[in-house]
């Protein structure tokens, strides 16, 4: 395996699947089986996932609602994804653990760098929820600030695309897919990666990001093993 220690990010959306709102249960199924196909290379696998199928805080700001109140709602709505997610992963047969970043016992213990990786060596999935446990930051950021706390090899964002292009592929059939990115690339073509804080703490810490199409089936192995899937952004 070309990583031992991972930071997989998905999006909340992404658990809605075919549906309008929520969880599907097929998408959660796949999304388990694709980590336990990682999990059995003996990869140490974090995630973090974000709450957009049930509530967006920015959102519920732009509707009136209060930015901090809405977004600690985001929070939560983090937690719900994850231990739908943890739930499926060890139906799996695999010990996980569950952090989190804003306090929620007895479902899930307070986010420590030092106790996620010593879960981690230890061969479990660790799913961290609650984004940083502050207002005003996205799960992008959260995602990169837990990559940074367990020292993980990489950031692997998945997507519903297959990487990262010069437009929206879905909008645009002109669009340009990149291979390789660096982080100043995609900083000057403005290029919507992940939100500036996630991006520039990536680059201020060195963590590469490789985004890709999660829902493919085998792509996380094929990333994993070093095949040319998605795009990559280094320094």
């Amino acid at each position: 395996m070309q990583y031992k220690r991972i930071l997989l990010k998905l999006s909340g959306e992404a658990l809605m699947g075919n549906k309008q709102y929520g969880i599907d249960p097929v998408q959660l199924e796949d999304y388990a089986k694709e980590i336990k196909s990682a999990v059995d290379k003996n990869v140490q696998i974090a995630i973090v996932i974000g709450g957009g199928n049930i509530f967006r805080g920015l959102q519920g700001a732009t509707e009136g609602m209060d930015r901090v109140q809405g977004d600690y709602m985001g929070m939560l709505a983090t937690v719900i994804n994850s231990m739908a997610l943890q739930s499926a992963i060890e139906k799996k047969g695999i010990k996980t653990k569950l952090f989190s970043g804003i306090a929620v016992d007895p479902v899930a213990e307070l986010m420590s760098g030092r106790k996620a990786i010593q879960q981690l060596e230890e061969g479990k999935v660790v799913i961290i929820s609650g984004g940083t446990g502050n207002p005003f930051f996205t799960t992008d950021t959260a995602s990169v600030l837990r990559a940074v706390e367990i020292n993980a090899d990489i950031i692997l964002k998945g997507t519903r695309v297959d990487g990262v292009y010069s437009a929206d592929p879905e909008k645009d059939k002109n669009a340009i897919k990149y291979d390789k990115l660096t982080f100043d690339e995609a900083y000057n073509k403005n290029l919507k990666i992940m939100d500036l804080t996630a991006f520039t703490l990536c680059k201020e810490n060195n963590i590469p990001i490789l985004v890709f199409d999660m829902n493919v089936k085998g792509n996380l192995i094929k990333v994993l093993d070093g095949k040319n899937i998605g795009t990559i952004v280094t320094v």
